[in-house]
Protein backbone atom coordinates (compact mmCIF):
# COMPACT_ATOMS: atom_id res chain seq x y z
CA UNK A 1 0.00 0.00 0.00
CA UNK A 2 1.38 3.31 -1.06
CA UNK A 3 1.95 5.86 2.08
CA UNK A 4 -0.24 8.39 2.69
CA UNK A 5 2.00 10.42 5.29
CA UNK A 6 5.61 10.74 5.19
CA UNK A 7 8.09 11.78 8.52
CA UNK A 8 11.38 12.72 7.43
CA UNK A 9 13.68 12.21 10.01
CA UNK A 10 16.65 12.25 11.26
CA UNK A 11 19.50 14.53 13.12
CA UNK A 12 19.56 18.94 13.31
CA UNK A 13 20.78 19.90 10.34
CA UNK A 14 20.30 16.77 7.82
CA UNK A 15 18.07 18.90 5.60
CA UNK A 16 14.51 17.35 7.05
CA UNK A 17 12.95 20.41 6.21
CA UNK A 18 14.18 21.35 2.92
CA UNK A 19 13.95 17.82 1.81
CA UNK A 20 10.18 17.20 3.76
CA UNK A 21 8.81 20.59 1.75
CA UNK A 22 10.31 19.45 -1.09
CA UNK A 23 8.32 16.51 -1.45
CA UNK A 24 5.15 17.88 -0.41
CA UNK A 25 5.20 20.34 -2.94
CA UNK A 26 6.09 17.45 -5.16
CA UNK A 27 3.42 15.31 -3.70
CA UNK A 28 0.69 18.05 -3.85
CA UNK A 29 0.36 17.39 -0.37
CA UNK A 30 0.71 19.46 2.81
CA UNK A 31 4.32 19.99 4.93
CA UNK A 32 4.71 20.55 8.46
CA UNK A 33 7.94 20.75 10.27
CA UNK A 34 7.93 19.32 13.71
CA UNK A 35 9.99 22.34 15.35
CA UNK A 36 6.58 24.51 15.27
CA UNK A 37 4.83 22.64 17.48
CA UNK A 38 7.51 22.89 20.30
CA UNK A 39 6.21 24.25 23.37
CA UNK A 40 7.71 27.89 24.17
CA UNK A 41 10.13 26.50 27.01
CA UNK A 42 11.26 23.57 25.01
CA UNK A 43 12.97 26.24 22.37
CA UNK A 44 13.89 27.99 25.11
CA UNK A 45 15.71 25.08 27.07
CA UNK A 46 17.16 24.55 23.36
CA UNK A 47 18.27 28.21 22.36
CA UNK A 48 20.15 28.00 25.67
CA UNK A 49 21.95 24.65 24.66
CA UNK A 50 20.88 22.74 27.17
CA UNK A 51 19.24 19.12 24.90
CA UNK A 52 15.95 18.21 25.81
CA UNK A 53 14.95 15.40 28.34
CA UNK A 54 12.89 12.46 27.22
CA UNK A 55 10.12 13.80 29.58
CA UNK A 56 10.25 17.29 27.46
CA UNK A 57 9.83 15.54 24.39
CA UNK A 58 6.50 12.95 25.35
CA UNK A 59 3.99 16.33 24.65
CA UNK A 60 5.50 17.28 21.16
CA UNK A 61 5.50 13.34 20.40
CA UNK A 62 2.17 13.35 21.65
CA UNK A 63 0.92 16.27 19.39
CA UNK A 64 2.18 15.34 16.04
CA UNK A 65 0.77 11.94 16.79
CA UNK A 66 -2.50 13.82 17.14
CA UNK A 67 -1.40 15.87 13.84
CA UNK A 68 -1.06 12.70 11.91
CA UNK A 69 -4.09 10.84 12.92
CA UNK A 70 -6.71 13.69 12.17
CA UNK A 71 -4.94 14.37 8.75
CA UNK A 72 -5.31 10.49 7.73
CA UNK A 73 -8.88 10.66 9.28
CA UNK A 74 -9.98 13.55 6.88
CA UNK A 75 -7.97 11.98 4.04
CA UNK A 76 -5.40 14.83 3.85
CA UNK A 77 -2.18 13.04 2.95
CA UNK A 78 1.05 14.83 4.10
CA UNK A 79 5.12 15.35 4.88
CA UNK A 80 6.28 15.67 8.62
CA UNK A 81 10.03 16.62 9.07
CA UNK A 82 10.60 15.25 12.72
CA UNK A 83 13.63 14.28 14.46
CA UNK A 84 12.66 11.25 16.24
CA UNK A 85 16.23 10.16 16.87
CA UNK A 86 15.08 7.41 19.25
CA UNK A 87 13.26 4.20 18.80
CA UNK A 88 10.66 4.99 21.55
CA UNK A 89 10.06 8.65 19.95
CA UNK A 90 9.13 6.54 16.42
CA UNK A 91 7.10 4.16 18.54
CA UNK A 92 5.02 6.40 20.09
CA UNK A 93 4.86 8.70 17.11
CA UNK A 94 3.42 6.25 14.67
CA UNK A 95 1.40 3.86 17.16
CA UNK A 96 -1.57 2.57 15.89
CA UNK A 97 -1.30 4.11 12.45
CA UNK A 98 -1.54 2.79 8.38
CA UNK A 99 -0.07 4.23 5.68
CA UNK A 100 2.91 5.62 7.06
CA UNK A 101 6.67 6.00 5.53
CA UNK A 102 9.80 6.48 7.51
CA UNK A 103 12.44 8.31 5.38
CA UNK A 104 15.69 8.33 7.29
CA UNK A 105 18.34 11.03 5.91
CA UNK A 106 21.74 10.12 6.88
CA UNK A 107 24.62 12.22 6.98
CA UNK A 108 27.97 12.74 8.95
CA UNK A 109 28.58 14.51 11.35
CA UNK A 110 31.66 16.82 9.98
CA UNK A 111 28.60 17.36 6.87
CA UNK A 112 25.94 18.32 8.98
CA UNK A 113 28.30 20.40 11.21
CA UNK A 114 29.58 22.29 8.56
CA UNK A 115 25.64 22.79 7.18
CA UNK A 116 24.29 23.83 10.77
CA UNK A 117 27.44 26.61 10.96
CA UNK A 118 26.18 28.25 8.11
CA UNK A 119 22.70 28.56 9.53
CA UNK A 120 22.02 31.79 11.73
CA UNK A 121 18.37 31.47 11.84
CA UNK A 122 17.45 28.17 13.78
CA UNK A 123 17.48 27.81 17.56
CA UNK A 124 19.24 24.90 17.02
CA UNK A 125 22.79 25.79 17.62
CA UNK A 126 25.68 23.17 16.37
CA UNK A 127 26.91 22.92 19.55
CA UNK A 128 24.22 20.68 20.45
CA UNK A 129 24.60 18.06 17.45
CA UNK A 130 26.64 15.71 19.50
CA UNK A 131 23.84 15.58 21.67
CA UNK A 132 22.26 14.09 18.70
CA UNK A 133 24.32 12.41 17.43
CA UNK A 134 24.62 10.65 20.35
CA UNK A 135 21.39 9.75 21.41
CA UNK A 136 20.59 8.42 17.67
CA UNK A 137 19.00 5.20 16.78
CA UNK A 138 19.42 4.40 13.16
CA UNK A 139 15.49 3.01 12.35
CA UNK A 140 15.73 -0.52 11.12
CA UNK A 141 12.17 0.03 9.22
CA UNK A 142 12.96 3.07 7.34
CA UNK A 143 14.13 4.37 3.63
CA UNK A 144 17.87 5.29 4.18
CA UNK A 145 18.68 8.46 2.37
CA UNK A 146 22.05 9.80 1.97
CA UNK A 147 22.57 13.63 2.39
CA UNK A 148 25.66 14.07 -0.43
CA UNK A 149 22.49 13.61 -2.92
CA UNK A 150 20.88 16.74 -4.04
CA UNK A 151 16.92 17.08 -2.90
CA UNK A 152 15.70 16.50 -6.23
CA UNK A 153 17.22 12.94 -6.38
CA UNK A 154 15.94 11.96 -2.67
CA UNK A 155 12.49 13.07 -3.79
CA UNK A 156 12.40 11.52 -6.52
CA UNK A 157 13.98 8.09 -4.66
CA UNK A 158 11.53 8.83 -2.12
CA UNK A 159 8.32 8.55 -4.92
CA UNK A 160 10.17 5.94 -7.00
CA UNK A 161 10.18 3.43 -4.01
CA UNK A 162 6.77 3.41 -2.87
Amino acid sequence: MKPRFYIIMGVSGCGKTAVGSALAQELGWAFFDADDFHPAVNIAKMASGIPLSDEDRLPWLDALHGLIVTALKENQPGVLACSALKESYRRRLLADLQDVRLIYLKGSYEIIWSRMSERTDHYMQPAMLQSQFDILEEPADALVMEITQSIKQIVNTIISNN
